[in-house]
Parts: structure tokens; C-alpha cells; sequence
């Protein structure tokens, strides 16, 4: 079921994202009077169309991707025979180049401002709740195995990062910090002070071995909130408000510890030592195969919470959308530059992952909104069969005053094809080896 929903999700990401993007190309192509032909979701084989003027609209069986066919533009059909003729007043070639440049631009402009509207929606619908730094280091952080790789230890308190104050602790997980050359934190370990560095290829350390739990958290206090019927913990005799101090004499004050020595104990019977009204008390209880003793926690931790207006949501989700687009840009950097390997590149499989196999619509539309302003970036490269390639030739065609031949927009249009048809396999085959010998 979770690889379902997750599949449902990257299909419904992709779906709107490509069908808003098309539609930026056909809106700007019909505003100029240019006949266009298809606009379709999906690739061929098409499973459902209907024509409407003269248009067909269709629905492809194939979900990554989508086309627009203007007449008289050369395109991913190849439609060579009908270049051969005389333009017509309606096709795409006989309009001035302004106009086709716009028509390029289209879908890039549709996704950056779909882009924005979603950060700008989440902003003013969610807000922001975050940990105050005081608050974070008035227990310290757990470390995960990825954080103990790191230097890290459980209990220890991040004071400064690169050197510089912060107010937040998402603050010490922010891509800005991943994705530096030289970023470290520095601790504060039972009244000893020193830094620790990031290295540079954490980041994709943190995509594949911690993108479930991270590598460190806040150590969270907490105490039974309600307990299950007929669970281990009941039959213990645990109490709505009970802390659990200790599991056989092992320090359990915060979940995360709980949880660490529960999970060791699966199918075992343990002594848990509790404080109830003031009053330490003992029980004995039996941890079942799944490593729980059936309870819920009531987690104590102090968050802060922003609500934002919409003016406010404004300034905050515009400057939201291009800061993903920059930390995409510099990941993007550090792979060319060889800092992180191939487990880093991702096809549309290995961005699956990232939606997970429970629905979260904030995370769901959180990730179109990057993957929005991702595609908006993708397609402004200037590479032939991308929106970028076509816009590079109209650049030079309006600059120049000449118009490059259809026989070179043909060779390049095959070039750009083949090009992203061996990107796309390299993509798709890297996810598949890493999800076999990872």
C-alpha cells in the first residue's frame, strides 16, 4: 500500500506540474494566433482525448511527461515534411520571433509562478512551528548512527554554527549549512567546548542513509498520555502523567532514549522506574515482539509557533521558492564538481522516495512547489529539445537579425532528444543499482 500511495503521489506531482506547464505554452501560442494541434498529459499510447476546436486534448499512458504540437514548429514530432511547405499565417515559423520567443517561455513562466503560489498557500496555511535554540539546548540533541559518524554524542549542546549564533533549531539543519564547503558546528559537551566539522559530501550521506530519521534530533522529555486497552503497559499498571525514569536501571527521562531501550528488549521482561504525583514507584513490564509496551507519549517539548499574514506569506514564500531553487542549483554544483557521488543524481523513481508511502499534504505540495521551480530551472537550459535550447536559437535569431535554418533546428532537435533519452536511462538505471546493492 505505501508503494501505492506514494506512486499516486509523483503521478498527481507530475500530472500538474507538466499539464500546467503545457498549458503555459498553448495559452501564449493561441493568444498569437498559432494553431495548435495536440496538448496532452502523458505519452503516447494516448487512453483518453477528446477535440475541441482545433485542439485535441488527450491523456497519455506514459505519466512523466506531457507535449503541446504547435503547427509549424519543429519539435519532439520531427514533422519534417510539412517544414518543406510554405508557412502558413497560423503556424508557429511565420510568427516574429518575440512572439515565439514568448511561446517558449510559457511553461517556464507558469511553473515559477505555480511555484510561488505553493510556498506562498503554505506559508499562510501552516505557518511556522520551530524549537527556540534555548529550548533545543536546555536538553541537548540525540544523535543518530549518522550523527555519532559525524563526532556527534547524545546529550551534547550546538551553541554556534559556522562560527555564528542562531535562533531556531531547524537553523542547524537548513540545506545552506548541508550544502557548504567548510560548514561546522560548534559544541558544547559537558562543559567542553569545540567544533565539528561537516564534510562535504554529508549531504548525500544524509539522502541515503538518514533520509527517514535525519541525523539528529531534539531529546524530547515527555509522560504517558493514554494508555492502550489490554497492553503490556496496562496490565504494568501505567498512569496518564506517569514519567518513566529508568527501563532496568538505564536513564529512559527523554523518548528517544525510551524508545532505544525498549526496541533492545523486544519479547523480554523489564523493571521500569517511574515518578507518579512526586513519588517514585517500581513495575515490571513485558515488551512485546514489536519492541512497544503500548502507550502514548505526550511529548513535552516547548515549540513556538508563527502565524503568518498574508502580506507577511507573501514576502516569505517568494523568498522561499527561489531559495529551494538555489539549494537545488548548489547540490547540482556539487555533483559536477564531483564532491558527491552518483547516489545524489535522481530520476523521477529516487524523487518518488521523497513523498514516502503515507499522504502529507503539506509535504506533498511542499515538493511540487520545488519540483515546480525545479522544472522551471531544467527547462530554461540551454539545451535543443528543451524549452532553453529553443529560447538560445530565437536569442540569437532576434539579436542577429537571421534566422538559424530548419536543417540545423532539425540536427539540433535530434541531438537534444538522444541527449535527454541517455540522461533519462542513466537516471533510471542509477536509482534501480542503488536500490539493489544499497
Amino acid at each position: 500500500m505505501e508503494t501505492i500511495i506514494m506512486i499516486a503521489q509523483i503521478i498527481l506531482s507530475l500530472s500538474i506540474l507538466v499539464g500546467l506547464h503545457e498549458l503555459g505554452h498553448l495559452i501564449a501560442a493561441k493568444f498569437f494566433g498559432m494553431r495548435v494541434e495536440q496538448y496532452s498529459i502523458g505519452f503516447p499510447p494516448k487512453i483518453f482525448g477528446v477535440k475541441y476546436g482545433e485542439t485535441v486534448y488527450s491523456i497519455g499512458a506514459i505519466p512523466l511527461g506531457g507535449f503541446v504540437k504547435i503547427s509549424g514548429m519543429i519539435d519532439e514530432s520531427l514533422d519534417t515534411e510539412k517544414m518543406k511547405e510554405d508557412p502558413e499565417p497560423w503556424e508557429f515559423r511565420a510568427k516574429p520571433a518575440w512572439q515565439r520567443l514568448i511561446v517558449m517561455m510559457g511553461g517556464i513562466i507558469i511553473n515559477v509562478i505555480l511555484g510561488i503560489i505553493i510556498f506562498i498557500f503554505l506559508n499562510y496555511h501552516f505557518g511556522e512551528t520551530y524549537v527556540s535554540k534555548d529550548e533545543a539546548n536546555r536538553y541537548g540533541i540525540y544523535a543518530f548512527d549518522l550523527g555519532e559518524d559525524l563526532g556527534l554524542k547524545t546529550g551534547d549542546k550546538i551553541i554556534r554554527v559556522n562560527g555564528q549564533d542562531y535562533d531556531k533549531f531547524g537553523d542547524l539543519l537548513s540545506p545552506d549549512i548541508m550544502l557548504g564547503s567548510e560548514s561546522y558546528y560548534t559544541v558544547d559537551r559537558d562543559g567542553e567546548v569545540f567544533d565539528i566539522s561537516i564534510p562535504a559530501d554529508f549531504i548525500e550521506r544524509l539522502n541515503d542513509e538518514g533520509k527517514e530519521s535525519g541525523f539528529i534530533s531534539i531529546l524530547q522529555p515527555y509522560e504517558v498520555d493514554k494508555v492502550d486497552k489490554g497492553s503490556p503497559a496496562q496490565e504494568a499498571g501505567l498512569q496518564s502523567g506517569d514519567k518513566i525514569l529508568a527501563v532496568n536501571d538505564q536513564d529512559t527521562r527523554y523518548f528517544q532514549l525510551l524508545r532505544d531501550v525498549i526496541l533492545e528488549n523486544k519479547d523480554r521482561e523489564v523493571s521500569l522506574k517511574i515518578e507518579r504525583a512526586g513519588e517514585v514507584i517500581m513495575r515490571t513490564v513485558s515488551v512485546n515482539d514489536k519492541g512497544t509496551i503500548g502507550f502514548k507519549a505526550n511529548l513535552l517539548l516547548e515549540t513556538q509557533r508563527v502565524q503568518y499574514t498574508f502580506p507577511e506569506a507573501i514576502s516569505s514564500g517568494v523568498t522561499e521558492a527561489f531559495q529551494v531553487t538555489i539549494f537545488n542549483i548548489r547540490g547540482l554544483g556539487k555533483i559536477i564538481r564531483g564532491e558527491v557521488g552518483r547516489k545524489s543524481v535522481k530520476s523521477v523513481i529516487g524523487i518518488a522516495e521523497y513523498f514516502g508511502g503515507t499522504w502529507d499534504w503539506q509535504r506533498f505540495w511542499f515538493l511540487t512547489g520545488m519540483l515546480s521551480m525545479w522544472l522551471a530551472f531544467l527547462n530554461f537550459l540551454p539545451i535543443p529539445a528543451l524549452d532553453g535550447g529553443h529560447v538560445m536559437f530565437l536569442g540569437y535569431e532576434i539579436v542577429s537579425g537571421r534566422k538559424p535554418s530548419d536543417k540545423f533546428l532539425e540536427g539540433a532537435q535530434k541531438f537534444g532528444m538522444a541527449f535527454l533519452l541517455v540522461l533519462m536511462v542513466f537516471l533510471i538505471g542509477n536509482d534501480i543499482v542503488n536500490a539493489i546493492f544499497d
